[in-house]
């Protein structure tokens, strides 16, 4: 850009706060007989009644201490909650509402634009025919009492035609204003608007929050979801996945890092898109369906808990899914967008990690593997048992193989397979089948002190099904079972483990 037209938009913008922001209007033109034809002339008006101070403590600078406002939504009455004090500025709350998480930078907006309320024009003094701005039946009707005991009432009308501003009047004089349309929007609002729609905050006490327990409890599921944090988790070498919780309901099982992190600690900063009902009663609560809610999700974070009651999803107006929520024992009732929702619709194998074995391998003290005639006994143990280091290795472990000493390298590369076998969904309450598996896995964890067994059984042409511990539990592509199979023939070769299936 050229210095000369740099120096045009600085002045311009000079000129502009001089003017004090009302309609300035600023024309660049060549100079009329100059020489330079590039050389502009700067002229500049400004609206009749720009900078005319409409509220005010008798011409003073005030303390605002009341403001009622009345709206074709109802009435409203702003005080102050904690005077201004060493340079802070006073806070102010909506009287009768104490009991609501409010908005309370947006309350103090009723205070604080209408104090010292500034023109941006003047469009009609002594006017005798009020009513063709609106001020017949006003938009608002305000009522502003200063710490002095002053009270000014002024008004706000229609939205003016051709021109960003409200018309205002202030009582007592017949002089019609035009103002800017956002130091005068919230007057027309309801008392809704002023609530808080954060229904818990996303941090406690300024921490953010550590769920010990969530339990969801829905209509359409035969068993509740339990989620409890795990503290074995914090050491590096419990296995598992990388969750702090795992799944004790409806079966135990770790869980899936991305699809259970909003489940788990979506409920903090959940924030509803608008509200049905304050200061709610019974009939207003069973009437939102949260009487006997389709789903109740509760969250135990040590010092808080927490009951979030939502319920069934619904269209509204604009085809939008959403559903009714409130906390238990609160007294508003939320509207929540479905998607912000996760408790309506998950279930237990949306959240639960689809790997059947999670030990760390160097946990495992020993193990055993059959299935097809072939059987793999396999005993591990540290080379040093006084000495394990905090990052070990295959070189760090004997191993034996039905006696033999064995690499403890191929071991870790068997075992890798095996961390790899993933289940397809859940087949809780299913009968486990007579007869012997086709193959099965045992091994014991000296992290956890568990010993656990996996039996696959065939199901079906296309999957298998999994026992753990004696109970049915998932399904699994019968295509893994045959890799198993061949893997296990292939432990005692130098053939490669096979990882499709």
């Amino acid at each position: 850009m050229k210095k000369q037209a740099k120096g045009i938009i600085a002045l311009s913008a000079v000129l502009a706060a001089l003017l004090g922001g009302g309609y300035a209007y600023m024309k660049l033109s060549p100079e009329e007989g100059g020489s330079d034809p590039a050389t502009p002339t700067l002229l500049a008006t400004v609206a009749d009644g720009s900078g005319t101070v409409l509220v005010s403590d008798n011409g003073q600078e005030g303390t605002v201490k009341k403001v009622v406002v009345k709206n074709s939504e109802g009435e409203l009455t702003v005080v102050m909650k904690s005077a201004p004090a060493d340079g802070s500025e006073p806070v102010y709350t909506l009287e009768g509402y104490s009991d609501l998480k409010l908005k309370e930078l947006m309350i103090g907006t009723l205070a604080n634009n209408g104090n010292g309320l500034t023109a941006k024009s003047v469009v009609a003094r002594d006017c005798d025919d009020v009513s063709k701005y609106g001020f017949s039946k006003p938009t608002a009707t305000v009522d502003m009492t200063y710490e002095s005991g002053n009270t000014v009432r002024f008004f706000v009308g229609d939205t003016a035609p051709s021109d960003d501003g409200e018309y205002v009047m202030v009582d007592g004089k017949n002089d019609v204003y035009i103002v800017e349309s956002s130091t005068v929007l919230n007057y027309s609002n309801s008392v809704t608007d002023f609530v808080d729609r954060t229904m818990i905050d996303s941090t406690i006490d300024g921490d953010q929050p550590k769920v010990e327990s969530l339990r969801i409890e829905r209509s359409d599921m035969e068993s509740d979801i339990l989620i409890e944090y795990d503290p074995m988790s914090e050491n590096a070498y419990s296995g598992g996945t990388s969750s702090s919780h795992k799944m004790l309901l409806p079966t135990e099982s770790y869980l899936n890092v991305e699809t259970s992190e909003n489940v788990i600690t979506g409920m903090f900063g959940l924030t509803a898109s608008g509200i049905y009902v304050i200061h709610c009663k019974d009939g207003d609560i069973k009437e939102a369906g949260l009487s006997d809610p389709f789903c109740r999700v509760s969250v135990d974070c040590g010092s808080k808990k927490f009951v979030l009651l939502l319920g069934k999803v619904f269209s509204d107006n604009s085809g939008n899914k959403c559903c009714y929520g409130m906390l238990e024992g609160g007294n508003t009732i939320y509207i929540i967008p479905a998607e912000k929702a996760p408790w309506l619709t998950v279930q237990p194998i949306d959240v639960a990690t689809r790997m059947l074995i999670n030990a760390y391998v160097w946990n495992i003290t020993d193990m055993t593997v059959s299935g097809g005639g072939e059987k793999a006994e396999f005993v591990i143990k540290p080379a040093d048992p006084d000495n394990k280091p905090d990052t070990p290795s295959s070189s760090d472990f004997k191993v034996t193989f039905n006696g033999n000493d064995f690499s403890s390298e191929r071991f870790r590369k068997f075992y890798s397979f095996l961390a790899g076998t993933n289940a397809e969904e859940f087949a809780l309450g299913v009968p486990v089948p007579e007869g012997e598996p086709d193959a099965v896995i045992k091994y014991s964890d000296s992290y956890t002190g568990k010993t656990m067994t996996y039996e696959f059984y065939d199901d079906s042409v296309m999957r298998s099904l999994i026992v753990v511990n004696g109970e049915s539990k998932y399904y699994c592509t019968k295509s893994y079972v045959g890799v198993l199979l061949d893997n296990i023939r292939r432990i005692d070769t130098d053939d490669d483990f096979v990882t499709r299936w």
